[in-house]
C-alpha cells in the first residue's frame, strides 16, 4: 500500500517518467509476443530470436531503474527512520513501484498484441496484423504469461539491487572497470570474428561488447574528466573537470550503453559495403523497431542519469550561488562537459564500429 501512495502521490514529472517505463515494457512485451509466435509458426532458429529480443529488455530494465533511481519518494530523508521507512523499506517500495509501471506496460503489451491478432474486436486495426502475429495458431498461455511476467520481475530486482544500502565507501573507483571492460570488447569481438551471421554466438559476442563498454564507460568519463582540467586549467575547467569526474560513476555506465548502442548502429550503416550485406534481420520485419526502442531507451538511461546526477548537485549550486556565482558559469562548465563526453565517445564508437565492421568481413 505505501508503494501504490507514493506511486498516486508523486509529482506529474515523476508520473511521465513512469509512464515512459510503462510504453517502453509494452514495446519490449510485443517484441516478446512476436517471438513466441514466430517459434509456434517456425521452430527452427527459435532461439536466436529469443536471444535478439532479450536485447530491448536489458535496454528497458536499465531504463527502468534509472528511473526508481531519480524518483524522489525513494530517496532516504532525515526522520523517515522513525516511521519504519529506512533505507530497506524505500527499495524495496521503489522495486514495487517500478513492478507495477512495468505491468502495466505487460498488459498494455498483451491487450495490443491480441487486438492486432483480431482477438479482440471492436477497436481500429483489428486484426491488422494477424498474418505477421501468426493469428492462425494458438499462443501457450504459460510460456504467454512468463514471457510477460519476465520484464516486472527483472525490473523490479535489478531496481531493489541498484537502491540496496551499502556501506561507506564500498565502491571501486571508475578506472578499475577499465580492464575488465576492454577484456569483455575483445572476447565479444573474437567470437563475433568466429560467429555464424545466424547463429546464437552473434547476440552473445553483442551482449559481451555491450557489457564491456559499459564497464568501461565510468573510466572513460573519468577521464574526460581529466582531459577538461589538462594543461593549467582555470576555475571553470576545474570546476567542470571535477564535477565530470564526480559524476563518472553515475554517468558511465548508460554512456558506455549508449555508445554501444551507437557502434552497433555505425556497424549497420558500413554493412551494405561488406560481406556482412544480406544476413536476414534477427526479429524479421519488427527488427527496425526494437533497435529504435533500444536506442531510445539507452538515450533516456544516460538523460535520467544526467538527472539524478543534477539532483545530486543541488546542495553545491546551492553553495555556489550563496558566493555570487554567475549562472552563465555554471552553464558554461554543463557545456563543457558535455564537450568533454563527446570528444571521447565518439572515437570509441568509431573505433568499435571499425573493429566490429572487420570482424563480421571475414
Amino acid at each position: 500500500m505505501l508503494s501504490l501512495r507514493l506511486v498516486r502521490g508523486s509529482r506529474p514529472l515523476v508520473q511521465l517518467r513512469r509512464l515512459l517505463v510503462a510504453a517502453a515494457c509494452a514495446g519490449s512485451g510485443l517484441l516478446l509476443l512476436y517471438v513466441l509466435a514466430d517459434a509456434e509458426a517456425r521452430p527452427a532458429g527459435s532461439f536466436p530470436r529469443l536471444l535478439w529480443a532479450l536485447v530491448p529488455l536489458a535496454a528497458t530494465v536499465q531504463f527502468a531503474v534509472a528511473v526508481a533511481r531519480t524518483d524522489p519518494a525513494t530517496r532516504p530523508r532525515e526522520g523517515l527512520d522513525a516511521v519504519g521507512l529506512g533505507p530497506v523499506r524505500l527499495a524495496l517500495a521503489a522495486a514495487v513501484s517500478t513492478a507495477v509501471a512495468c505491468t502495466l506496460g505487460s498488459v498494455l503489451a498483451l491487450a495490443a498484441f491480441l487486438h492486432l491478432r483480431g482477438e479482440l474486436a471492436g477497436l481500429p486495426f483489428d486484426g491488422a496484423g494477424a498474418r505477421l502475429l501468426h493469428a492462425d495458431r494458438p499462443l501457450p498461455v504459460a510460456a504467454t504469461l512468463t514471457l510477460l511476467a519476465l520484464l516486472p520481475l527483472t525490473a523490479s530486482a535489478a531496481t531493489a539491487l541498484a537502491l540496496r544500502p551499502r556501506p561507506p565507501h564500498s565502491g571501486l573507483a571508475p578506472q578499475t572497470g577499465v580492464p575488465w571492460g576492454v577484456a569483455l570488447t575483445a572476447c565479444g569481438l573474437g567470437l563475433l570474428a568466429y560467429a555464424r551471421p545466424d547463429g546464437p554466438a552473434v547476440p552473445a559476442a553483442g551482449a559481451l561488447i555491450a557489457v564491456g563498454l559499459a564497464l568501461a564507460g565510468p573510466g572513460l568519463a573519468y577521464a574526460c574528466g581529466t582531459l577538461v582540467q589538462a594543461v593549467r586549467p582555470g576555475a571553470l575547467r576545474l570546476l567542470a573537470g571535477r564535477t565530470l569526474q564526480e559524476e563518472a560513476s553515475r554517468l558511465g555506465r548508460p554512456l558506455g550503453v549508449l555508445c554501444a548502442v551507437g557502434a552497433a548502429a555505425l556497424t549497420v550503416a558500413l554493412a551494405p559495403h561488406g560481406p556482412a550485406a544480406g544476413t536476414p534481420a534477427p526479429l524479421g520485419p519488427l527488427t527496425g523497431p526494437a533497435a529504435a526502442l533500444v536506442a531510445l531507451c539507452a538515450a533516456a538511461s544516460l538523460l535520467t542519469a544526467a538527472v539524478e546526477s543534477r539532483q545530486a548537485r543541488g546542495p553545491a549550486r546551492a553553495a555556489l550561488a550563496e558566493l555570487g556565482t554567475p549562472g552563465a558559469v555554471l552553464r558554461t562548465a554543463a557545456g563543457l562537459r558535455a564537450g568533454a563526453l563527446l570528444t571521447g565517445c565518439v572515437p570509441l564508437v568509431w573505433g568499435v564500429a571499425q573493429l566490429t565492421s572487420l570482424a563480421l568481413r571475414r
